[in-house]
């Protein structure tokens, strides 16, 4: 594929990805911004709500959006194949029809806010795969048979404690109750509350930010978690929002460098060798420090001074 013709895929994709994460907004939340799933029911209709552990908000919020992610990939041409394994990349291969050489990887990640203006997410591993592109393990097809690779991002916010959810709760609602009540209003033992109706359940989660974004645009040059092998994004959101990361000025070229050699590549510093782990040293040890300047901040939209 000539480089014209794969970035006029990728500008199709990422514009129509735009209109979809706009989309998911209202299709998730109610009108005051809580999440509208509340709780998995039963058979004998008591609502059990969520775990604010963000394991499990994370799993059930795609599950909730995936129909939508399914309508959309098929009304712009597009077949989805699921990753093969459960921690292999991506999360979602989109596969164009009629062209199966037009690739598309997207993550979808999940994350709560920090504070009003901050959060966070791993971009998944330099290493493996990533470092031998040619290859396919753990990832659906080799990295570098894709055209892109983008990341849906969701932000939201977790419902404080101090709101009245301090447990995973057991509730009976009104409007759905029939024939059958609890004779004593208890399973095993713990008690079920009776409400009117399903609103009086408190989300475990509110206030949503959808987004969509090629990942080397958001990464930041610092690793995502601990020792393992995985890319940090930056942490503003309104950067995250905008596609604002730290090598959105430099360019995919330069990520792609940096994060491969990430650790391995070594610089003399004040007489000692040192591994190079900030984008600022990688660019000196190129010999390349004019592009100082185009390094972005990863905590505002400022380019590093």
């Amino acid at each position: 594929m000539n480089l014209k013709d794969k970035n006029k895929y990728k500008t199709d994709f990422k514009r129509e990805l735009d209109k979809l994460a706009n989309q998911l907004k209202e299709y998730v939340s109610t009108d005051d911004g809580d999440w509208t799933v509340k709780g998995f029911i039963d058979v004998y209709k008591n609502i059990y709500t969520i775990s604010s552990d963000t394991k499990i908000v994370s799993k059930i919020l795609e599950i909730h959006i995936f129909p939508q992610i399914l309508q959309f990939a098929d009304s712009i041409g597009f077949n989805i194949i699921l990753a093969d394994k459960q921690n292999w990349y991506p999360d979602l291969t989109f596969v164009k029809r009629g062209n199966e050489e037009v690739k598309f990887a997207l993550d979808i990640k999940t994350t709560f806010r920090r504070n009003d203006k901050t959060a966070g997410f791993t971009l998944g591993s330099h290493g493996g795969y990533f470092k031998e592109r040619d290859k396919d393990k753990n990832i659906q097809f080799p990295y570098n048979q894709y055209t892109g690779h983008y990341c849906l991002g969701v932000i939201y916010t977790r419902t404080a404690v101090s709101d009245g959810l301090t447990e995973t709760e057991i509730y009976q609602v009104q409007e759905l109750q029939e024939e059958y009540e609890m004779p004593n209003k208890k399973l095993g033992v713990r008690s079920v509350t009776t409400i009117e109706n399903l609103k009086s359940v408190i989300s475990v989660i509110k206030d949503f930010d959808f987004f969509a974004a090629e990942k080397w645009k958001i990464a930041s040059d610092k690793q995502g978690s601990g020792n393992t092998a995985n890319i940090g994004s930056i942490f503003d959101i309104a950067d995250l929002k905008n596609e604002n990361g730290v090598f959105s000025q430099l360019g995919e070229e330069w990520f792609d460098e940096y994060w491969i050699n990430h650790g391995l590549a070594t610089m003399v510093k004040q007489g000692k060798p040192t591994k190079i782990t900030t984008l600022k040293d990688f660019l000196e040890f190129k010999g390349r420090t004019d592009l100082w300047s185009k390094i972005v901040s990863k905590s505002s939209n400022k380019k590093a001074k």
